[in-house]
């Protein structure tokens, strides 16, 4: 059983698309371990977006996940990674077809609806990142 991590990102939770966005992951077959809503701080999107903080567009993204609190998901099942970022679309969303939730749901590179880990690895780093052990019910 793989898990994965998602961040329902302000553009998500401010056109209250939180919900449906969970629904077309759990008719996928995925479960919800864990969530909660969160406000993110300076350090933790450092920390988070530590592979981009040399780019000029970085202080863009920080703000953006800053505007709006965010739904922090770990999802469970097989294949987690991918099903999710099979499920979401490319990135951007301008480039995402229709039927998958960025092309349904996303506006551009950035306000594209939820963030996804990218590989089993990174998602095991992202639930630590985002969830104490403590939260995560067994």
């Amino acid at each position: 059983m793989e898990r994965t991590l998602i961040l329902c990102k302000p553009d998500c939770m401010k056109k209250n698309l939180a919900g449906e966005v969970l629904n077309r992951f759990q008719k996928a077959g995925l479960r919800i371990q864990a969530a909660k809503v969160l406000r993110l701080s300076d350090a933790l999107l450092t920390e988070h977006y530590a592979h981009i903080a040399s780019k000029p567009f970085f202080p863009e993204i920080v703000e953006f996940m800053k505007s709006e609190p965010v739904l922090a998901v770990i999802l469970s099942g097989d294949n987690a990674v991918a099903t999710v970022r099979d499920l979401l679309g490319p990135t951007d969303s301008r480039k995402a077809p229709k039927g998958t939730i960025r092309g349904d749901l996303g506006e551009t590179n950035m306000i594209n609806i939820a963030h996804a880990s990218d590989s089993i690895e990174n998602a095991e780093i992202e639930v630590k990142r985002f969830f104490r052990a403590d939260e995560i019910p067994a």
